[in-house]
């Protein structure tokens, strides 16, 4: 019986990770559980499932939280912030992490997570985006597990040798295929991109996803971030890693190797496998998820990125080249600029404006602790929303 915390139960990755878990209530116990802000949600989750904790990060929910669990008679113990989400990722008890706070919010307890030498099953790509020197050190050094999430970079563990840690090019590696579905936008006209709403794109054709990684995925920085996630995760440089658009989602990754095999990952548009691959490696368990049909899938279809389309996969692959504080700053700029967009403050269009050039604005650091990245992530968003501020006039 392995205790699991997750962070972020609530969004689309934790209620999915709850799924596969009830699947083997002889495997998985429920320790602890957080939510940002959705309370009545938390409330639900805490009654199926009975965990000893309960954090929310918007310590002004915390009394309506206890509030709530104790009128249902539940002995959860109420926590709050960052420093109860912390606690609960290095809870003595706890075996397995699953990191899935979008955002930088996750950075602080998926750390925490590592130095408790946790299995941490990664959703939450900003941890390794904004800090992956440090937050692969503290794994090392701890002796954590972690293992990807994200379908695309769970792929590629898949298509990996054991002792893939040695090096990419020892191992006969010589490119990793990352595949992305180009959204919800990959055939519109250009010229009517600057005109699409929030509810357009979240509109994803494949994935059921929350509404900031959906945006994500239409500007297709989703995948920039994932460049940046797998040059940490694999040891390697996005010189050896090459985007490729697949429309159909079936196959999720792909390694090239030296003798001219290609090794892919197939299976249907659904994050259960994914995370069910992780909670139960190195075995396997049934997740839930519909069996693959090849005939059903019919054909498979492979493009290049058009960066002319999509400016954020370039700027994200500029800052993991310039490297130091750089992928924080774009991380930060992009989080701003996508919530402007939601609250329907900016077009579309802008979130790369506003990303490039706080890019230009905020000079990155090289020499990186944490407290720089925390402070050149701060000083990204107050020049992002200046930046935003003089756009809305504009327009």
């Amino acid at each position: 019986m392995k205790g699991v915390c997750i962070l972020g139960a609530t969004g689309s990755i934790g209620v999915n990770t709850l799924d596969v878990a009830a699947r083997h209530p002889e495997k998985y116990k429920i320790v602890a559980l957080s939510a940002n802000s959705q309370v009545d949600r938390l409330v639900e989750q805490c009654e199926q499932f009975h965990p000893a904790y309960a954090v929310i990060a918007d310590e002004t929910a915390v009394d309506d939280l206890a509030g709530k669990l104790k009128s249902k008679k539940l002995s959860t113990t109420v926590l709050s912030g960052v420093k109860g989400l912390e606690k609960i990722a290095s809870l003595p008890e706890v075996d397995f992490v699953m990191a899935a706070i979008v955002g930088a919010a996750g950075l602080k307890p998926t750390l925490a997570a590592a130095r408790a030498g946790k299995r941490i099953l990664l959703a939450n790509k900003e941890a390794l985006v904004m800090s992956g020197q440090i937050f692969m050190d503290e794994v090392k050094k701890n002796n954590a597990e972690l293992l990807p999430i994200d379908s695309e970079h769970n792929a590629i563990f898949q298509c990996m040798p054991d002792d893939y840690e040695k090096g990419l090019a020892e191992m006969g590696i010589t490119k990793i295929l990352l595949t992305g579905s180009g959204g919800p936008f990959r055939t519109k006209d250009k010229s009517e991109l600057e005109s699409v709403t929030p509810d357009q794109a979240c509109a994803h054709p494949n994935w059921s996803m929350g509404r900031k990684i959906s945006v994500d995925s239409a500007t297709m920085m989703n995948k920039g971030l994932e460049i940046i996630e797998a040059c940490w995760l694999f040891n390697t440089t996005p010189d050896h890693i090459q985007v490729v658009v697949h429309p159909q989602s079936v196959i999720h990754s792909m390694v090239q190797y030296s003798d001219g095999s290609v090794l892919a990952q197939l299976g249907q548009p659904d994050m259960r496998t994914p995370i069910a691959h992780c909670l139960s490696w190195p075995e396997r368990i049934e997740s839930g998820v519909e069996k693959l049909d090849l005939f059903d899938v019919a054909k498979l279809e492979f493009e290049k990125p058009d960066y002319e389309r999509f400016p954020c996969l370039r700027l994200a692959e500029e800052a993991i080249k310039k490297g130091g504080t750089a992928p924080a700053i774009l991380n930060a700029a992009n989080e701003v600029a996508v919530a402007s967009f939601l609250d329907e403050e900016l077009k579309f269009t802008d979130i790369a404006f506003i990303v490039e050039q706080t890019l230009n604005n905020v000079a990155s650091r090289e020499a990186v602790s944490l407290n720089e990245i925390l402070e050149d992530d701060l000083a990204a968003r107050e020049q992002a929303r200046k930046l935003i501020e003089v756009r809305v006039k504009q327009h």
